[in-house]
């Protein structure tokens, strides 16, 4: 019985995360409607060119969205992870940028080692850069109580300027002319995951990761310590079975170790070498594409394919409607504002209906 009314409560939360995610949509959708006009555009041309860049073909979708989703699905995993237990690590982008220098070195370094031991090595060095990259704000917030939010977000413009040092210094190709790395070995890069295509297996790791996670969460202890601690970590710790700060500890290592791996992935599933700008600010849209899911792994699966396609599209909207691709930019902004004013509006009738039946008692 109690595991029938365990079942019932999670269908719930689960059908309002895609309420909340439907309704925030359908409220983005409508309010980028509205400035496009204001802005002298044409909403429907716009929506058009997007749907056709992101959704144009089988190709198109395969080969431009679903890659445009790897980075988007994995950092967003790594940020569901962390917020799931109440850690407010914005720090993805930073542990990205780790991981994709230590993805790098290795995968240039180890050019002798056969592929199914240098791809494994170079995706275990870009995630335990994540994670080391992120353990100094973890010690700083257990041992000195310095709140997560700052020290990731300064340890961001860290990482940055280390890759950007990084090519223009230790790593730069040979020629010294460009900002950027010489090419990983040809062994260090992943196999393509459907022939023809550009689809490569990083997508096939993103969504083992949210399959695994999915799993952690909801079917073993550390997944009900997790959600403990994220719910109320004062409770969590007067319980007396829950070690607090083990599990933030583990929470924010794994989640960045996801957000470095993510970096390792697009090294060596797409780019094959480091430059200047590599990533367009996955770490921060990882925030949207973790709360529009609802900190669910198999929602992030989703919602980052949507971000996906937003990027995807922001090509063909600037070409065929004469749209700046900022726009995307601006949808984006606009889902986190509607996930958070829904889910504030959902807490409160939640609050009003438990206080009601408090008193009608």
């Amino acid at each position: 019985m109690a595991d029938v009314q365990a079942q019932s409560v999670r269908s719930v939360g689960a059908l309002e995360s895609i309420l909340t995610g439907a309704v925030a949509v359908a409220l983005t959708l409508l309010t980028g409607a509205v400035l496009l006009l204001l802005g002298g555009f044409d909403p429907i041309a716009a929506g058009g060119a997007m749907i056709g860049g992101a959704f144009g073909g089988w190709n198109t979708f395969v080969s431009i969205t679903l890659v445009r989703s790897i980075p988007l699905i994995l950092t967003g995993l790594a940020v569901a992870l962390a917020f799931r237990a109440g850690v407010w690590n914005i720090g993805a982008e930073g542990q990205l940028y780790a991981g994709a220098i230590a993805a790098v070195w290795v995968g240039i370094r180890g050019g002798a080692l056969p592929a199914p031991l240098l791809v494994p090595a170079v995706l275990m060095s870009a995630g335990v850069a994540g994670a080391l990259w992120a353990l100094v704000p973890t010690l700083m917030h257990l041992r000195l109580g310095v709140g997560e939010v700052i020290t990731t977000i300064l340890m961001n413009f860290v990482g940055i300027y280390l890759a950007a040092y990084m090519v223009h210094g230790p790593l730069q190709e040979a020629r010294g002319v460009f900002p950027q790395t010489g090419p990983i070995a040809e062994a260090a890069r992943l196999p393509m995951l459907l022939p023809g295509s550009r689809l490569h297996w990083g997508f096939g790791v993103a969504l083992l990761l949210a399959a695994a996670l999915a799993v952690v969460v909801r079917r073993t202890r550390f997944g009900f310590e997790l959600r403990a601690v994220g719910a109320s970590p004062e409770a969590a710790a007067v319980s007396g079975r829950i070690d607090t700060s083990r599990v933030l500890l583990v929470s924010f290592l794994g989640s960045g170790a996801i957000a470095g791996l993510a970096g390792g992935v697009e090294i060596s599933g797409l780019t094959h070498a480091l430059y200047e700008d590599l990533s367009p600010g996955w770490g921060y849209t990882a925030i949207a594409v973790a709360l529009l899911a609802g900190l669910n792994p198999a929602g992030v699966v989703v919602t980052g394919v949507l971000f996906g396609a937003l990027q995807a599209g922001a090509g063909a909207m600037q070409r065929d409607a004469g749209i700046p691709a900022a726009w995307v930019g601006v949808v984006e902004a606009l889902v986190i504002l509607a996930v958070l004013a829904i889910d504030r509006i959902r807490r409160r009738a939640g609050a009003l209906r438990a206080a009601g039946a408090r008193g009608d008692e």
